[in-house]
């Protein structure tokens, strides 16, 4: 019966600590702070792309294997259906050169557009939705800014 009470009280301070206030995770990212990226924190850029472009707590949107796929294919390149990391490092072997990165950022940043345009129209329907949507588009833009870092920080 002790162990029980030791679990309650335990199951109280967890809910406490993480729902009052003081969260020790961040569900979908948003207590992140706002600190400026530096790409070159991570061990190669394909890591630091796939952990900027890719998270959805981070960028705003999901990007499934379909899109990672219609992307390269909007670049000029195409491929086929692996787990989503491995079409992700395909899709960087491919972006190898200053043009070819230009051309995936460009693919990506038309795909985030898309999404940002189906939330908006969600807003618009159902306003409430607003509070859901609104910190995705907002990642979402902030993510599309870094992409002139990315082509300075490893193509110049």
């Amino acid at each position: 019966m002790r162990d029980m009470e030791d679990l309650r009280k335990e199951f109280e301070n967890f809910s406490e600590q993480n729902f009052n206030g003081n969260p020790a995770f961040c569900p979908d990212g948003q207590c992140a702070s706002e600190e400026e990226v530096d790409l070159k924190d991570y061990p190669s850029y394909t890591e630091a792309l796939y952990e900027k472009l890719i998270a959805p707590y981070q960028s705003g949107i999901y990007i499934s294997r379909w899109d990672i796929k219609e992307i390269a294919l909007a670049a000029g390149d195409s491929m086929a259906i692996h787990p989503r990391k491995r079409m992700f490092e395909l899709l960087m072997k491919y972006a190898t050169n200053k043009e070819n990165m230009q051309k995936v950022l460009d693919a990506l940043e038309a795909h985030m557009e898309d999404k940002i345009g189906i939330y908006s129209e969600m807003m618009m329907s159902f306003p409430a939705s607003a509070e859901v949507f609104q910190p995705k588009i907002e990642k979402a833009q902030k993510t599309m800014r870094l992409f002139p870092q990315i082509i300075e920080e490893y193509f110049e």
